[in-house]
């Protein structure tokens, strides 16, 4: 009996000393907060069916580190360094003499046309066709707060100036236009000359996705009977407009200027960015380039003072890339001749805003 209780009383010191050591281990344990598991769960979400997708609770945001701020800091800055270095140049071409009549313009009723103005938010967005603009057109719509959003804007109301709620520059008076252009932040959007041709005439001849009959039952007919080497045998119209025969008459500058006359308004997306925006006569204070518009989008915004109010519609991937192939493709078969004289025509364009010359199309000597 003696020793059985001997016995009990050791095992249950024993036990005593076990708990004592394992309440003085845990102490020094560092165990991981559960919250700090929010990362792996934050973007989670689920959707069921009949319902609206719902999104998981996000944790608070922690407060911006200070290697953050200056890491944004920093890409402000770097973009801020380009559109400098991009208006830079385009002043010394703008005083290159020898460019005068690919540079400069008079600011026309042609211009003004182009140039839409969001007074809300002091903005003057001059359009250059087949760079984009239709986004740019949303943004301006949402900012004059017809929509809530851009992706609630109908596209057939988009290119319904009528209906789509913005004005033209030109449909001020005298005074409130030098008003706006002295004033107001001012911006465009340009691209690659020769692959700006290219959408063009993919959108206008080919494709033509808004049905305007006029490009393919009116200009194209008299640009094929004017500029075809020979039709004799497709009854003029029949083959559909060939890009060689675009090249060939925005190439000729007495022609085209005559045909012109007669196209009116639609010419508007393929003449020079200086003749629809006249970069030497009014101080844009941006030049966005189509080729960065990932980059270049939301820093106009936020140039613009509108980032927390509008954003830009989502880019698809590699859409804004410069397509080297596509170009050679198109231009393969057409004589240098021809592609000198359409680069005549367009190396104002080129040099004002720092694209290189396509020497890979100009050399040679077929």
């Amino acid at each position: 009996m003696h020793e059985a209780m001997r016995h009990h009383w050791l095992l249950l010191g024993a036990c005593g000393w076990v708990l004592l050591i394992l309440m003085f281990v845990t102490k020094f344990i560092n165990f991981r907060p559960v919250e700090d598991y929010g990362e792996k769960v934050r973007d989670l979400s689920w959707t069921v069916s009949g319902t609206k997708h719902h999104p998981v609770s996000k944790p608070k945001k922690r407060a911006p580190h200070p290697s953050d701020q200056s890491s944004v800091a920093a890409t402000v800055t770097d973009w801020e360094s380009v559109v400098e270095k991009r208006n830079q140049l385009l002043s010394s071409v703008c005083m290159n003499s020898s460019l005068r009549n690919l540079s400069h313009v008079s600011i026309s009723k042609f211009v003004l046309d182009r140039i839409f103005v969001c007074d809300k938010h002091r903005i003057l967005f001059c359009q250059t066709p087949k760079v984009g603009n239709t986004q740019w057109k949303k943004v301006l719509i949402v900012l004059n707060g017809a929509f809530s959003s851009v992706e609630k804007i109908p596209e057939n109301l988009v290119h319904d100036h009528d209906k789509n709620g913005l004005p033209r520059l030109s449909s001020l008076s005298p005074q409130e236009i030098t008003h706006r252009l002295n004033t107001y932040f001012k911006f465009f959007i340009v691209r690659d000359p020769f692959e700006r041709l290219i959408s063009a005439f993919k959108d206008k001849f080919i494709k033509n996705p808004r049905f305007e009959p006029w490009y393919k039952h009116d200009i194209a007919p008299a640009i094929i009977r004017k500029y075809r080497k020979s039709h004799r045998d497709s009854g003029t119209t029949a083959a559909g407009l060939h890009f060689e025969d675009f090249v060939r008459y925005l190439g000729d500058v007495e022609g085209r200027r005559r045909m012109d006359r007669q196209f009116g308004e639609h010419i508007i997306h393929w003449v020079t960015y200086a003749e629809l925006c006249a970069p030497c006569e009014i101080n844009y204070n941006v030049l966005g380039h189509h080729e960065t518009l990932e980059q270049d989008a939301p820093h106009i915004l936020r140039a613009a003072g509108i980032d927390e109010l509008v954003s830009y519609p989502a880019i698809p991937p590699g859409i804004t890339r410069y397509n080297k192939t596509k170009v050679q493709s198109y231009f393969s078969g057409i004589s240098k001749r021809d592609i000198r004289r359409l680069y005549a025509r367009y190396q104002g364009d080129f040099e004002l805003f720092g694209y290189p010359r396509p020497d890979f199309l100009l050399d040679g000597n077929h």
